[in-house]
C-alpha cells in the first residue's frame, strides 16, 4: 500500500522512493537531510557521515521544502508529518525526536495506533481509542 508523506505546515511531498526526507539538526546544531524509512516500525535511517546523532540526543526535524519545525504540540520530543494512505484516508504520524528511541504514532481523529517499543511513553498525551 502506498502512502504520501507530507509536512503538515506547507503540505510538501516529503517522499521520494522508500524513504521520507527531513532535514535534521543535532544538539550541537550540525544539520544533514536524513532518510527516514516510509514504512512504519521500520526505523532504519540514512545521513551524511560526517554528522553524529548520539543514542538519546534529541534531533530537531525540519520539513526540508519550508524549513518550519516539525516539533509537535502533543510532546516536545515528538515530531509530526501527515500522511495519506492509497484509499485517500489521512493521518497524523508523530514520531520520537530522540536517537535511538523506536516509537511512532499514528493518529486518525480519536483513533491511535501505538508502533514500536517505546510508543507507550507518549501514550497519556493522546485521548484516545487504540485501533487494532
Amino acid at each position: 500500500m502506498i502512502k504520501n508523506y507530507t509536512c503538515p505546515k506547507c503540505d510538501g511531498q516529503l517522499r521520494f522512493g522508500d524513504h521520507v526526507f527531513l532535514t535534521a539538526y543535532n544538539m550541537e546544531g550540525q544539520g544533514s537531510i536524513i532518510l527516514l524509512h516510509a514504512e512504519l516500525g521500520n526505523y532504519t535511517v540514512d545521513f551524511h557521515p560526517n554528522i553524529e546523532f548520539n543514542k538519546g540526543e534529541k534531533v530537531n526535524f525540519l520539513c526540508p521544502i519550508c524549513h518550519k519545525d516539525l516539533s509537535s504540540d502533543k510532546h516536545e520530543d515528538l515530531a509530526m508529518v501527515c500522511m495519506t494512505d492509497s484509499a485517500g484516508e489521512k493521518y497524523d504520524i508523530y514520531f520520537s525526536q530522540v536517537t535511538g528511541e523506536h516509537s511512532t504514532i499514528k493518529m486518525y481523529g480519536e483513533h491511535v495506533e501505538l508502533i514500536g517499543p517505546h510508543s507507550d511513553r507518549y501514550m497519556d498525551y493522546f485521548s484516545m481509542s487504540l485501533l487494532q
